[in-house]
Formats: C-alpha cells, sequence, structure tokens
C-alpha cells in the first residue's frame, strides 16, 4: 500500500523513524503499522507528510460525495470545512455510529492529514 521509494526509514536501538511523503492518509498508517509488527521495532517516529496534489474545493466534494452515498447519514446537516489537508465535520449526528461514518468520509478523501470532529450526538 506504500508507495516505493516516498519514503526513507532510520533504525537507531529498535527506534525506528519514516520520513517522506504519501496522497493518502492510510499510506501513512499502513508504513507505521507495517513495522510496528517487526520483532525488535521498540518505537515507530511517524513523521511521513500526507501531501497530494489535490485542491481543497476537490477534498470538500470527494467528502461530500462519500457522505451522500451513505443512505444513514443526512449529509445536509454536516458542514465541511478544509484547511489545507487538515479537514473539520461539524453539524448534528444521530447516533455515535453515525458519526464515525462521518468522521471515516473525511478520512476518505485524497490528501486529508487530519481530521477535526466538531460532530455533536442528538
Amino acid at each position: 500500500m506504500v508507495p516505493d521509494g516516498r519514503i526513507s526509514i532510520a533504525v537507531e536501538h529498535g527506534t525506528v523513524t519514516l520520513e517522506g511523503e504519501v496522497d493518502w492518509h492510510y499510506q501513512r498508517a499502513a508504513a507505521e503499522a507495517d513495522l510496528c509488527r517487526l520483532g525488535g521495532v521498540k518505537t515507530v517516529i511517524n513523521k511521513i507528510a500526507v501531501r497530494p496534489n489535490v485542491r481543497a474545493k476537490d477534498i470538500q466534494m470527494k467528502i461530500r460525495e462519500a457522505l451522500e452515498r451513505r443512505a444513514d447519514v443526512e449529509a445536509s446537516r454536516i458542514a465541511i470545512r478544509v484547511d489545507g489537508n487538515t479537514v473539520t465535520v461539524s453539524g448534528r449526528a444521530h447516533s455515535d455510529a453515525e458519526r464515525r461514518e462521518i468522521e471515516r468520509a473525511a478520512w476518505s478523501a485524497a490528501g486529508v492529514a487530519d481530521v477535526q470532529d466538531r460532530m455533536v450526538v442528538t
């Protein structure tokens, strides 16, 4: 899942440091998860940046489309703000499960490095 040649790895006394750039958050997380399973690894320091070639408006549109595809989420109640590669979702969710679905939709867009969940469960 991690693109070749985009991440560098340094190891010192059981501490692994990852650096580089990827397009998706899942690639950043996968690189760390793979290393955590290796014997002898005590700590993983993940300095991988998520920096795709996408615009904030594209990120917002992709998240909105993902929300609209989910029948159990009323997308019109959700506000989506994109600042760089940070997405803030706010509004009202009917349950914790719906709130988690909204957060997953935000993470699903290319270029998202951080999701700020400001949802209120009512």
